[in-house]
């Protein structure tokens, strides 16, 4: 498994037009990869980060982190392109 973490960029959070543009990406990623929002240090339960809705229920905000994860092949590919795709202001 490979897991990385990063902070939300967007002023609105994973919400509307940057979890549009997070789930499309995630669904041509060529592994599975799944988010959760990170509390004290503590990821909280993941969700699939193809799904908007899923996204829009982390309630992760600007500044959040998230912690994203991945198995088997191209896992760190996969999550690395996520993780950097949230750390931009998607907003625009």
């Amino acid at each position: 498994m490979y897991q990385r973490r990063t902070l939300v960029a967007s002023s609105v959070g994973l919400h509307a037009r940057p979890a549009g543009l997070v789930a499309k990406s995630a669904a041509g990623q060529p592994a599975k990869v799944q988010i959760a929002k990170v509390s004290d240090g503590v990821a909280g339960d993941p969700v699939d980060a193809a799904s908007v809705l899923g996204l829009m229920t982390l309630g992760a905000g600007f500044g959040d982190e998230v912690e994203l994860t991945a198995e088997g092949d191209q896992a760190q590919t996969s999550v690395d392109a996520l993780a950097e795709l949230i750390a931009q202001d998607l907003d625009a």
